[in-house]
């Protein structure tokens, strides 16, 4: 085992379901998933709109338990929220009354750290996420792009094994959000933990990820794992080449895919499906 495979934040789950609601009004939004991320992978889950990618999510932050199977991360099962498993929201949860300075630094208050140390740590990720002159302003003082970088900052400074993402930038414009993405990816290539996102953008999903786990509609199981092979640091003109045509052209009939007809299948780049056996990795 090489030593990227040993670096913490590998997370396993293994039979996994998760049920919702109470009584009679209570229904499978997961069912029986497996799967492995391994340390400092970047993996997105993409699915449709209610097909229980935030749910798998909020289990994996420990805000959610499993009905049955098995959810650990690097051998410990989860079983409650830890800042080892930092989550970032579609909206911001700053404090409006604190600086964004002192925003990013609260986890380490919490934790008992003191003022000095805390802000410098705090200093140095706003310096990381491009927000250092802005560390006096209040959050209400921030574009949208902004607040999420205070927002990822918040998440960074407790250092995690592992950074959950849930459509963090869904609520962007389109520009603003394709500068966030290359700002994470920018990031990531330098802390290097492990990041779970959940997207339902197949573009966003090609872009940011090593892998796809492409759900289905609810009751979610995963009917696809797409490991790609784009080349990093990747820029936005990576989105209009042949290859990432081809395989959004892929996600879109998997999202597509209806219950009991055969899986779309992945063939190499301009060939009929009919010509080739399927390339698509079963879980």
């Amino acid at each position: 085992m090489n030593s990227y495979q040993q670096l913490p934040g590998r997370i396993e789950g293994r039979n996994l379901s998760i049920r919702l609601g109470h009584g009679s009004e209570a229904f499978e939004a997961v069912q029986r998933v497996d799967f492995a991320v391994e340390p400092g992978e970047f993996v997105c889950i993409l699915g449709p709109s209610g097909c229980g990618k935030s749910t798998l999510l909020g289990a994996l932050a420990g805000h959610l338990l499993p009905s049955s199977g098995q959810l650990s991360m690097d051998g410990q099962a989860v079983a409650g929220p830890s800042p080892q498993r930092g989550m970032v929201f579609q909206h911001h949860t700053l404090l409006p009354w604190h600086s964004v300075l002192d925003n990013v630094a609260f986890g380490l208050k919490m934790q008992g750290l003191g003022r000095v140390e805390r802000r410098q740590q705090a200093h140095d990720i706003l310096q990381l996420v491009g927000l250092a002159d802005f560390a006096g302003r209040w959050p209400s003082q921030l574009s949208g792009g902004m607040q999420q970088r205070a927002e990822i900052a918040r998440v960074l400074i407790n250092r995690p094994r592992l950074l959950l993402m849930d459509e963090p930038f869904g609520a962007l414009d389109a520009q603003t959000r394709s500068r966030m993405q290359e700002l994470l990816l920018d990031i990531w290539a330098g802390i290097r933990t492990t990041v779970v996102f959940v997207t339902h953008d197949i573009d966003e999903a090609l872009f940011l990820a090593d892998r796809i786990l492409v759900m289905s509609p609810r009751p979610g199981r995963f009917i696809e794992d797409l490991r790609l092979d784009f080349p990093r640091p990747r820029r936005t003109s990576l989105l209009t080449s042949p290859e990432f045509t081809h395989l959004k052209r892929h996600c879109l009939a998997l999202l597509r895919h209806e219950e009991g007809r055969e899986l779309p299948r992945l063939t190499p780049l301009g060939l009929p499906a009919s010509d080739h056996p399927p390339l698509r990795i079963a879980l």
